[in-house]
């Protein structure tokens, strides 16, 4: 069955049907993926990418011509529907698909693209997104319209769906993807790197990392834990990481049963501004793994982002909260558990720095200009300190694991999460979400309900 934001009528604007206002240009409407296949062959000297995508779908109305998104700097060679060539355009990001025949509703389709070019990141209004070259090598930083940077899709986090995905590209690199890795294969100077996505993934979240990396396991169980980096690092790694596999373990306590098959670390021989997230594994610069652990909230943070943003995703940009809140609370809870300031220090901390420097904007809209800005992620867990001293420890640890648990690999909205935290309390919590997600006023700090 289509999901709700699908079937109601989208708005029109400029020729196009918007689906999410913050990025009026992605997705697509008419059908819903069911799985991605996708086949690469990258070359890392040249920076010259070519694949196959193939993509099983399902109509939900009848398609006469559907859209697929896919960057200018992608070269279509070749698109078929169910087995038959297609017509098809390629202009401001979307690929037009015209079928030899209408496809009904509930109508499968099966869509194969043959393309290739130099894949390099798409400019958006948060800078430039998706496909980067490194200085020997390449990663893929999607969030949140990068993905057509390097393969066509529906590109909205709601569109979920397994990914199947091979990379070939020449030795001694070594190639990561979204996923288990299923098998390796040599073919004289080249190697092909087999990764199967099973749990649905959000198109942001998918993404490919390659470089000269030294692998390492660091758990085998029950959550296996991986890292990939330069070896020139390693000695600093093992300082800057030392805590990866207890990160793993906490957070498994507090927010329930890890929701993939592993977790890698990833470290790059390049700087980077700030870690990436994507669904398995999260990538640092080596300049977040200098041999101390002053940046091991990041290191907590991304690892959140596997609950928080990649099992459940936000339905909708302006629910962004439900990712970055929860990911720089969960910074404050590792603080906590570790041994250093309390979720309740960090949490005056970041009081009294919103206080000096107020948002004009509201938590649960803030609009697209602001939606990656440090305001949100700090609001966002002070929101959910609020809700804990309200329920106390033992309800706000079991609405997060229920969270997780009724919403994993599903994209869910804030509403669904006010809904859900109302079945936790006795009391009405209309304050602190009027206080703290509607209102851009700075209310008080949250204080605790007596006997609590």
């Amino acid at each position: 069955m289509p999901n709700k934001r699908r079937t109601q009528e989208p708005t029109l604007t400029g020729g196009y049907h918007e689906l999410d206002s913050y990025l009026p240009r992605s997705g697509n409407l008419g059908y819903r993926i069911s799985r991605y296949d996708l086949v690469i062959d990258y070359r890392v000297a040249s920076n010259r990418l070519t694949a196959t995508a193939t993509i099983t779908a399902t109509s939900y109305q009848q398609l006469t011509r559907f859209g697929l998104d896919l960057a200018g700097s992608m070269r279509v060679d070749r698109v078929t529907m169910n087995g038959k060539r297609s017509r098809h355009s390629h202009r401001s990001g979307k690929l037009s698909v015209t079928p030899a025949s209408p496809i009904p509703p509930g109508g499968a389709m099966t869509v194969v693209v043959r393309y290739g070019g130099s894949p390099r990141p798409v400019r958006s209004q948060w800078g430039t997104v998706g496909w980067e070259e490194l200085e020997d090598g390449a990663l893929c930083a999607n969030q949140p319209n990068g993905a057509p940077s390097w393969f066509p899709c529906d590109d909205h986090p709601e569109a979920k769906a397994p990914f199947h995905i091979e990379i070939t590209t020449d030795n001694p690199y070594y190639a990561l993807a979204n996923g288990r890795l299923e098998s390796t294969k040599r073919r004289g100077s080249q190697t092909t790197w087999v990764y199967d996505q099973v749990e649905p993934m959000s198109t942001y979240l998918a993404s490919i990392q390659i470089g000269q990396y030294e692998h390492r396991t660091l758990a085998r169980g029950p959550v296996p834990v991986h890292a990939l980096l330069p070896s020139r690092l390693s000695d600093e790694f093992d300082v800057s990481f030392q805590r990866q596999v207890q990160m793993v373990e906490a957070f498994t306590e507090m927010f329930g049963p890890y929701p993939f098959s592993q977790y890698t670390a990833v470290v790059t021989d390049d700087e980077l501004e700030i870690p990436l997230e994507a669904e398995t594994f999260s990538t640092f610069g080596a300049n977040h793994c200098d041999g101390t652990q002053d940046h091991e909230r990041l290191i907590a943070h991304e690892l959140a982002h596997q609950w928080f943003g990649n099992s459940v995703t936000c339905a909708r940009w302006r629910d962004i909260w439900l990712h970055e809140g929860f990911a720089c609370y969960s910074e404050w809870l590792w603080s906590q558990h570790s041994g250093g300031r309390s979720a309740d220090e960090w949490a005056h901390h970041y009081y009294d720095k919103l206080a000096d420097d107020p948002s004009s904007q509201v938590l649960a809209d803030p609009g697209p200009e602001e939606m990656f800005d440090d305001w949100l992620y700090k609001r966002g867990a002070i929101t959910l300190h609020a809700l804990r001293l309200r329920l106390g420890d033992g309800e706000f640890f079991a609405l997060l694991q229920r969270w997780t648990d009724k919403y994993r690999y599903q994209a869910a909205t804030t509403e669904d999460f006010i809904a859900l935290a109302s079945t936790f309390s006795t009391d009405s919590l209309g304050d602190i979400w009027q206080d703290w997600l509607y209102s851009s006023e700075l209310p008080s700090f949250p204080t605790m309900r007596p006997n609590r």
